[in-house]
């Protein structure tokens, strides 16, 4: 009886029935102790959606797979670092937290440090964070400073002022980020029972791919896999400075999520690729706008920076192994950015029609 409890509770069934948010599902992989205030949303424990469009679009017998954390409490993959760095930095006795942001950082971090009875500083380039974020983040009670640049100038100043000031950064430069990231390889094995043999994954600042990569590790070493996957990371052609080993001093993308010219996690984001035996590639914003309208036409919704994993699987789909699991990391949900939903859809709007149910059924072809 005891040895079936124990089971029981760390089977992916228990994991989905009882989810307690990742820090308490994942605890003894985690820099936490009995001091570590919890500070959690029930986040992670996000589905992965098994994706007949593009398994069938790719062929040769490959299982599509959609790790969509833009079902997390505050829309993003950034709930799973921000638990982990809001509990740690009230472990340590902080009442301020400051990150620059192109949108689901400063959501996250506002959301988080309202939960913990911290004040939250948030500093945005003005004109390039979707509304749903900037909403997100004034609703949570963050202090908003919008800046007359862009996200690489809002980083740096916000990693002076907290060198300088009793206030503590909370992006991915954060260690703690990218423990409470990881996790979300954790679920990907527990649920697949092994690692995917690619993971295909948007980049921005590159702290996601360093921490998928770094739970994939640690979970192989664990035995909970025999295998690690080929990590593929992909940029808008735009804003690529990790494909094309540059600085991108004017980002440009419709992908606003991973308009980022300086990744502040370049030289991290190398060696996952070195090790994992990966690549880094460009898409268009043309090629994410496709792969995001092709998600929606099978009821999966997520923001365009979502979708630049997805037209990298596409890119690649002659490079892919007869049999192979792939994961397309899906970072945050569609409703982040409502305006690119509107603007860049095929659907049929009919506006101003007469409320009869002659004009109605006519519209709709009876």
């Amino acid at each position: 009886m005891i040895f079936n409890s124990i089971k029981e509770k760390f089977s992916p069934s228990y994991r989905k029935k009882y989810w307690p948010g990742l820090i308490k599902a994942y605890k003894r992989y985690l820099p936490v102790n009995s001091k570590t205030p919890i500070i959690t949303l029930k986040e992670g424990n996000t589905p992965l959606i098994y994706s007949n469009q593009l398994s069938n679009l790719i062929g040769n017998n490959t299982n599509v797979y959609l790790k969509y954390d833009g079902l997390n409490p505050t829309g993003s993959f950034k709930d799973r670092g921000m638990t982990m760095a809001i509990s740690k930095a009230k472990e340590e006795g902080c009442e301020a937290v400051i990150c620059a942001s192109t949108g689901n950082t400063s959501a996250a971090a506002a959301a988080y440090a309202s939960r913990g009875g911290l004040r939250s500083f948030v500093l945005i380039p003005d004109g390039f964070v979707a509304q749903g974020k900037l909403a997100q983040a004034l609703m949570y009670g963050a202090e908003v400073i919008s800046i007359k640049g862009n996200f690489d100038e809002a980083l740096k100043i916000v990693r002076e002022l907290s060198n300088s000031y009793p206030i503590t950064l909370v992006n991915s430069v954060n260690p703690y980020r990218i423990q409470g990231q990881k996790t979300a390889a954790f679920e990907i094995i527990d649920d697949l029972q092994v690692a995917p043999d690619w993971l295909c994954i948007p980049m921005g600042n590159a702290g996601n791919i360093t921490a998928y990569w770094l739970g994939f590790k640690e979970y192989s070493k664990r035995k909970k896999s025999w295998k690690l996957p080929k990590m593929m990371g992909f940029q808008a052609s735009g804003s690529a400075p990790l494909v094309n080993n540059i600085i991108v001093k004017e980002p440009e993308t419709i992908a606003t999520a991973i308009r980022i010219g300086n990744p502040v996690n370049r030289e991290k984001a190398k060696i996952v690729k070195k090790e994992s035996n990966g690549d880094f590639q460009s898409v268009t914003d043309e090629e994410i706008i496709n792969a995001y309208k092709l998600l929606a036409s099978e009821g999966v919704f997520c923001e365009p920076a979502s979708a630049a994993s997805v037209a990298g699987l596409i890119k690649n789909k002659n490079r892919i192994k007869k049999d192979s699991k792939i994961v397309c990391v899906l970072t945050g949900n569609g409703l982040k950015d409502p305006d690119c939903a509107i603007k860049n859809n095929d659907a049929l709007f009919s506006k101003n029609i007469e409320p009869s149910l002659t004009n109605i059924s006519k519209i709709m072809g009876y």
